[in-house]
């Protein structure tokens, strides 16, 4: 008989609530962590730390820009780095911590150690085997990198080195401007770096609406950002405790190089799934070298399930979260399912931009005949007193149907406001629906009605 009902390889958010769902429903379940902490890359140096930044980092922006308009005057604010990080490392430790609380409370096995999976049956960690009825393999991510590109997390430096510099660096040359690098630089704009954003493709964040993308561009190069776009890394070398960068313009076609006293490689994440042992499984893997899956999250291995970033679709923790439930459902015997077209992808910005469903881009590729309802923060009541005014909601829906298809928000809590927009999409809601919706007053989720309304007859408030 099996010691487990299952072992979750992977303590991240798709291990973690996988774990906790498969104790709640009456299975035996441990999961393997080599890490000191629980909570993998998006808890310890990940969504967690980076929004404790984003939100310390927001703050003195306000404080230097909108106290005094407010009639709070006070001495300009100084940047105390290691305070600031110690305030992050709280925030972490909070957070691991409850994680470790909620496995003894579930009665959860924390293997801790690196694990090799011997068959579809065992779990060999530190030496020792755990036989077990069924593997879940969420073993998370790691940040890719470039070819001529050595990390030593110093000067050149991943996201997690980003997270805890040892100094404010005077220039900072970002490649790829992508979510990551996009956030990560607004927090260094704001403590007064110089920042450089090199992405190879035309635009900022090609999974973005295009509005977004110019929005967003338009805004951030206000706070003092700048982008060269179009244009290919193609070296960075260290000398006197500087980052030579060099890059090419690909439309131009011309050589360019710059110096900084820091360079982020924001150029996306691989998927984590060496040493895992997954040759003793001949588990299949996609062209992208992400573990092949079907319907039900199952790999080419019986008794194996894959979920989060090791699979195909967005990395998104919460996407791994919904996935590691519907796992955990098929494995007690119920059905589970993942709605991936009402999963919403956030940056956290300021503005924050908030996107779920399809983008205008995407419904011309189908064909699919739409209507726009837009409206601007601007005409928001709320949105005016709190110094946040820029940015719209933007909703698309069926043109014959009213059927919401997408949404895309840039501007005051968007992260938080587009949540409502998914649930009226996971239940087939028509923009005339949210319309008809009695939103409070004065609040910035007005501007989603305002959208929905737009769709229609027109915005009031427009």
């Amino acid at each position: 008989m099996s010691d487990y009902d299952v072992i979750i390889i992977g303590s991240g958010p798709g291990g973690y609530v996988c774990a906790i769902k498969c104790a709640q429903l009456g299975l035996k379940t441990a999961c393997v962590e080599g890490s000191e902490t629980l909570g993998g890359t998006c808890l310890n140096v990940g969504c967690i730390p980076s929004k404790a930044l984003l939100h310390a980092t927001h703050q003195l922006y306000e404080a230097q820009h909108n106290f005094s308009l407010m009639g709070l005057i006070a001495e300009p604010p100084k940047v105390d780095l290691q305070k600031m990080m110690e305030y992050k490392g709280k925030v972490v430790e909070q957070n691991t911590k409850g994680l470790e609380f909620l496995f003894k409370k579930n009665k959860i096995d924390w293997i801790k150690g690196w694990a090799t999976i011997v068959s579809n049956t065992e779990v060999q960690v530190g030496g020792k085997t755990y036989p077990t009825k069924n593997i879940v393999l969420a073993s998370g991510s790691t940040p890719s990198s470039l070819p001529n590109v050595k990390i030593d997390e110093n000067i050149i430096v991943s996201s997690t080195g980003a997270l805890s510099p040892k100094k404010i660096p005077e220039k900072l040359i970002i490649i790829g401007a992508g979510v990551i690098g996009l956030e990560l630089g607004s927090v260094y704009a704001r403590l007064g770096s110089q920042v450089k954003v090199i992405e190879f493709s035309k635009t900022i964040v090609p999974s973005l609406d295009s509005d977004l993308q110019i929005h967003l561009k338009r805004i951030l190069t206000k706070q003092g950002i700048s982008f060269e776009l179009n244009s290919a890394v193609q070296s960075v070398k260290i000398s006197k405790n500087k980052a030579n960068v060099k890059y090419l313009k690909t439309q131009e076609k011309t050589q360019h190089s710059d110096e900084a006293d820091m360079v982020l490689v924001a150029t996306g994440r691989s998927a984590y799934t060496e040493g895992l042992g997954l040759t003793n499984l001949n588990i299949e893997f996609t062209k992208n070298k992400k573990i092949l899956t079907n319907e039900f999250w199952k790999t080419t291995s019986d008794g194996v399930y894959a979920i989060g970033d090791a699979i195909e679709g967005p990395m998104l923790a919460h996407k791994a979260e919904d996935e590691g439930i519907a796992v955990a459902e098929i494995i007690s015997g119920k059905l589970g399912h993942v709605n991936y077209l009402t999963i919403p992808s956030v940056i956290y910005t300021h503005p924050e931009v908030a996107t779920v469903g399809q983008t205008e881009d995407d419904l011309k590729a189908k064909g699919v005949t739409y209507k726009i309802g837009k409206f601007n923060f601007a005409g928001n009541g709320r949105a005016k007193a709190i110094f946040a005014s820029e940015g719209f909601v933007k909703i698309l829906a069926n043109a014959d149907t009213d059927r919401i298809l997408g949404a895309h928000i840039i501007g005051p809590m968007a992260g938080d406001l587009i949540h409502e927009i998914c649930v009226a999409m996971e239940f087939g809601a028509s923009a005339e629906d949210l319309a008809r919706t009695c939103h409070a007053h004065p609040t910035v989720s007005e501007a989603v009605r305002e959208a929905a309304l737009a769709c229609g007859s027109g915005a009031i408030h427009a």
